[in-house]
């Protein structure tokens, strides 16, 4: 991307900036559900998650 806009500061700055915000956004969620749910429903939903994304792709390779 740095190559085709000839200004690879600004892409360097831009790809930071959004790290950054991406970092913050997750602290912000985290704490916010951290506060509203109990660590036992975060773990049992996080499970639930990695289960049925684990399940796509599985389905994904099979039926490709």
């Amino acid at each position: 991307m740095s190559a085709q806009s000839h200004a690879p500061w600004l892409v360097f700055l831009g790809a930071g900036a959004a790290l950054v915000t991406t970092s913050l956004l997750g602290v912000l969620l985290g704490g916010f559900i951290a506060s509203r749910l109990s660590p036992k429903t975060v773990e049992k939903s996080a499970g639930l998650v990695l289960l049925l994304v684990s399940s796509m792709l599985f389905w994904d390779v099979i039926h490709g």
